[in-house]
């Protein structure tokens, strides 16, 4: 059961991604940084290891999977606090839906959204040292939901450095 979860966690991971790099409409090509933070969809990070899974009740009632880049994943593993520098996090979620096949299961349904942390002390000193990026279809959201990033971790995660994913084991 557990490898099958794992398994259609990175095939969700994967249709996210395609998701992600569909062309837009018109011809511009839109700006895919985050607002404040600059912090874009970081490239290869399907293949990026799970930190852990996670599910989101009400009202979000989401499935979630976070990955992490070999920074965070050493870092993790090694019990590092707080995270170092170029460290990367990405969130990935999905509705939470009942399967059709097997009543007592879920599996996921649309894609929600694609969240990014990356640290870097310097350039993020005013949040922690971190930067955030929430994107819908890889666009990122507008910058009112990004001021809602930190002062949420601050005041819920500010002892784990800012982060609220603890590594599965």
């Amino acid at each position: 059961m557990k490898t099958a979860c794992l398994a259609l966690i990175a095939a969700a991971a994967t249709w996210m991604a395609a998701v992600a790099l569909l062309p837009t409409k018109g011809n511009a090509t839109p700006d895919r940084s985050s607002p404040i933070f600059g912090v874009t969809i970081p490239e290869g990070y399907r293949q990026w290891e799970l930190i852990a899974p996670a599910e989101e009740a009400a009202p979000l009632n989401e499935i979630r999977a976070v990955l992490g880049n070999k920074v965070a994943v050493d870092a993790y593993q090694s019990g590092t606090l707080p995270f170092p520098d170029g460290t990367i996090l990405v969130k990935l979620a999905w509705k939470h839906i009942q399967s059709p096949d097997f009543r007592p299961a879920s599996i996921p349904g649309a894609a929600t959204t694609v969240q990014v942390m990356v640290k870097d002390s310097q350039k993020y000193a005013d949040t922690g040292g971190w930067g955030f990026g929430r994107f819908i279809n890889g666009v990122p959201v507008d910058e009112a939901q990004h001021r809602t990033c930190f002062p949420c971790h601050e005041a819920r995660a500010k002892a784990h450095d800012y982060v609220f994913t603890r590594y599965a084991p």
